[in-house]
């Protein structure tokens, strides 16, 4: 059985999801300076993984997120999220 959720509780939702973009936008730029300094392949892997998923979330135009990742390349990621941060006005 659902619970209702007070006037409040869905004033933070409705927040979150109208801020969402911003949020993984900040983890995307967290993502790449833990991509700079992981060590080993494993963590590599795993951070492209997060990776994927963030920019499915920012709905990302489809020839860059393939681009993206299929070099895995790190500097490109930079790249677009620094276009990205312009254009949404955070930075």
């Amino acid at each position: 059985m659902a619970k209702e959720r007070s006037s409040y509780q869905q004033n933070v939702i409705s927040r979150y999801y109208e801020n969402l973009d911003t949020i993984m936008l900040g983890k995307l730029q967290e993502m790449v300076t833990d991509l700079y300094l992981a060590d080993t392949e494993v963590k590599k892997k795993r951070l492209w993984e997060r990776v994927d998923k963030a920019m499915q979330k920012l709905k990302v135009k489809p020839n860059i997120y393939e681009h993206i990742m299929r070099k895995k390349d790190v500097t490109i990621l930079a790249r677009n999220l620094e276009d990205w941060l312009k254009a949404s006005g955070k930075r």
